[in-house]
């Protein structure tokens, strides 16, 4: 039986939107991700496209800043005013620039403006593909600094942080560009177009795995970029705060978030 091609090239596409009090230490932590890809694994090529939607602030200021001479960064100004169509878009371009035959070796990673990744995000995504992974969800937590520490708690009783979870996160998400291209690609939505583009690859049948290995530290924040995204579901929690102080075995089952 063939084995899952090896991972030649990376691409990882980071929407934004007004993401100027974020965006500085997020692409700091992912290019700290990228130049350990590359002391890792030396022979897999890496892009990064920083897709800004529709950005009023000084979002663009200061990703030129981080990203200005390093040629593995590049910085898109669109008005989509959508996650999902901004990070279609930055796919998009990430495979036009790797200009690659076979997409089955290009592995599609996305994370969020205001998310910080771990050192060894990518380095480990490539590890888990050459494994045979087509397409991985990886863990998030919010920054307890931004959050109340009641919310903080119930987020952590309704999100153990384990392999094999349940959650879907498009600030930690990761596919193989066949795998990515054979299921649509990311619908152009507000919101939950991680969760469709999940839906559609296991439809297909192909091996999607959870883990908790590179796990993202994001915001906390309870004010919503996208209607029903993150922010509101944190908001929502907040809303069920008196819920967290009954016993374990009475809490309610998480929602996928």
């Amino acid at each position: 039986m063939t084995g899952p091609l090896e991972i030649k090239s990376v691409a990882v596409v980071m929407p934004a939107h007004n993401e100027d009090q974020h965006i500085g230490k997020a692409l700091v932590a992912l290019k700290a991700a990228a130049d350990a890809l590359n002391r890792d694994c030396p022979c897999v090529e890496a892009r990064m496209v920083v897709v800004l939607d529709h950005c009023t602030d000084r979002s663009a200021e200061i990703a030129a800043a981080h990203t200005s001479g390093d040629n593995r960064f590049s910085v898109v100004n669109v008005n989509l005013r959508s996650t999902g169509a901004s990070r279609g878009f930055g796919f998009r371009a990430a495979l036009e620039s790797l200009r690659a035959n076979d997409t089955a070796g290009i592995w599609l990673a996305t994370t969020d403006a205001d998310s910080v990744v771990p050192r060894n995000w990518l380095t480990r995504q490539v590890e888990l593909a050459n494994a045979g992974a087509d397409a991985l969800l990886g863990s998030v937590e919010p920054d307890p600094a931004d959050m109340d520490p009641a919310i903080h708690r119930r987020w952590m009783e309704l999100h153990p942080f384990r392999e094999d979870h349940q959650h879907i996160y498009g600030a930690n998400l990761g596919i193989r560009a066949s795998a990515y291209i054979s299921a649509g690609g990311f619908p152009g939505l507000r919101s939950h177009e991680d969760r469709v583009l999940v839906e559609r690859l296991r439809h297909r049948g192909f091996a999607v795995s959870a883990t908790d290995t590179i796990r993202v530290v994001t915001s906390g924040r309870t004010h919503s970029r996208a209607p029903e995204g993150f922010a509101a579901y944190l908001r929502s929690l907040a809303a069920e705060i008196p819920a967290a102080h009954v016993p374990a075995a009475e809490l309610p089952t998480a929602a996928g978030s």
